[in-house]
Order: C-alpha cells, then structure tokens, then sequence
C-alpha cells in the first residue's frame, strides 16, 4: 500500500499523509485521525530503505565490542572510535575515556565499587590481598588496577608485587593466576578480579587444588555477569550497573545526533558509579602458618609440565 493510496482512501493529499505518518505534529487533528484510519483499514509499512536513499541516514544504531567471548567486554577502540568521527558519524565511548578523542564518553567510575571491596575484605580480617588484572595494554585494566591500588593504600595495606598479577581477562588467565599465588610461601587469603570470568577461574583451580572458597580463600569478581549468582559458592562482585549504562550510553549518543550543535561543542561526559553486591564467595580471614603448605606441594608436583605466564 502505498502513500498515493492512503491519501486516496483517506481524502487528503499525499503530504499530509507523509506529515502524519513521520509524526509532524502541524497536522489537523481530524485529518490526522483519518489517515490514521486509511492506514488501519487498507495497511501501510514505512519503507525505510526509501527514507535511507533520501535523507543519506541509514538510522540504525551501531554496536562495537572488543570479545565476543566475554558477556561484560570493554577495550580501547579509539582507532574505531576517530575513523568514524571522521565519516561524520556519531559514536559514544563506553568505559575509560579515550586519550584526546572529541567523542561522547560514559565513563565507569571503578574506584567507588572497588573501594568497598577492599573494605569489605579488610573488615574480614584480610590482610594478604591478590589482584588478579587483565592485559597490560589494557585501558580498562590500568583502570581497575590503579583503583584497587589506591584503595589498598587508603586504607594501609600492603600492595606487593608478588600478589598482582597480569592476566587476560579469562576463566583460564584466573586458573593461571591462582596456581601463581598457590606457590607463594605466603599466599594470599583474599582475591580480587578485575572480572568475573577470572575470578571464576580462579574458584576453579581452587577446586581443583581443595581449597576451600570460602573458608580458606575469598574471592571478589567484577562485572556482576549471569554467571556470577550461579557459580559455587555464589560470587561476590562489583556491579557495573547495565540498564543505567545503555540509558546514560543512549543519552549520550541522542547529544552527538543534534542536528543543533554548534562548532564550539564539546562532547559530553556521563559517570555510571559501581557497587558491590554481597554473595557467599568472601568469609572471615583464617590464619595459616607460613613455610612451605601441602598445597605447595600438590602444585609443584602437579604442574611441572605447565608453562605459567
């Protein structure tokens, strides 16, 4: 059914049909009311390919992730990011803001959900803290590192280096990390990760070497994935809020669209805050005498073909 058709069905111009159906509100209310009524009877549907050779806009929104294998994944996208500034192309940056980019940016604020973390596991008494990060290149990851050693150091602890640890991100870089710490005369009682899929690994391994989590290890992840109220024992992890980011992340984009904006704009700057939500994956700190453990043992023997990065 075409425009032509409804205007003839409805007894007005072909115009005032295009105007109601693109929700002009100029229109007669009557007139409106019979298009309304043509459409209903005789069936209409926008052909938007149409719209799309006209107006030079597909109106489709974009979504850019770096891993399909994480269901939380951010990563540092700035090249992608200026390519399409540069097609006049709208874009909002999700996460760590990139270095000089004219783009919109939500910015996740780590430190606040981080901070209690590290205060919920020194009001259990731990002392001995492990960090699990991701990659190195990681903007993301120097986020979430630099905030967890700040929050260590507002509080006193001591952040060692033997207890950081660079992974990927991954249920495998998390298994990697704690067999890392396992070796340690002195291993750490708490973890945190810089995301749920590590710390899962490392609930993993945990099971896998009789460690009980959380009896004699916690275990703190990050995202507040799926899976995270589902593991055993159920994982305690910061939350990045998901509904309040797409809304702040749609906010933004809709800000970039302004057909309005003027030379002198500057791009946008939202901050999603994070928290900490409270499962069974964290417990009071046991105390351990130090020198070579059983559990030592059992990784050395078990893993001397095991390349550990």
């Amino acid at each position: 059914m075409s425009l032509r058709e409804i205007a003839n069905h409805a007894k007005v111009s072909t115009a005032t049909v295009s105007r109601v159906i693109n929700g002009i509100p100029t229109v007669n209310r009557n007139l409106a009311k019979r298009v309304w009524k043509a459409v209903g009877e005789r069936g209409y549907s926008a052909n938007s390919q149409a719209r799309c050779v006209v107006s030079g806009k597909s109106r489709l929104f974009g979504l850019v992730i770096s891993d399909m294998r994480d269901p939380f994944s951010f990563g540092s996208e700035e090249v992608i990011i200026e390519n399409l500034r540069a097609q006049e192309i709208a874009a909002v940056f999700v996460d760590v803001e990139p270095h000089r980019s004219k783009a919109g940016v939500v910015q996740i604020d780590y430190k606040r959900g981080t901070r209690h973390a590290v205060q919920h596991l020194a009001a259990l008494r731990h002392e001995r803290i492990g960090y699990v990060g991701g990659p190195a290149h990681s903007k993301t990851a120097l986020a979430k590192r630099s905030a967890f050693e700040e929050c260590m150091h507002e509080i006193s602890l001591d952040v060692s280096s033997e207890l950081m640890v660079a992974g990927d991100d991954t249920v495998e870089g998390g298994m990697r990390a704690l067999t890392l710490f396992a070796r340690l005369q002195d291993r750490p009682t708490a973890i945190v990760c810089s995301t749920d899929m590590a710390a899962v690994g490392v609930m993993k391994r945990a099971h896998e070497l009789g460690m009980a989590v959380p009896q004699e290890l916690s275990v703190i992840g990050f995202d507040d994935i799926p899976l995270a109220g589902f593991v055993t024992p159920p994982l305690t992890t910061v939350i990045v809020p998901k509904a309040e980011l797409a809304r702040l992340a749609f906010r933004a984009l809709i800000c970039e669209l302004n057909p309005a904006r003027d030379e002198i704009y500057q791009p946008q700057k939202y901050l999603l805050n994070t928290d900490l939500v409270l499962r069974r994956s964290t417990a009071l700190a046991c105390l351990r005498r130090s020198g070579l453990t059983d559990l030592q043992s059992l990784v050395s023997n078990s893993h001397t073909g095991e390349t550990v990065t």
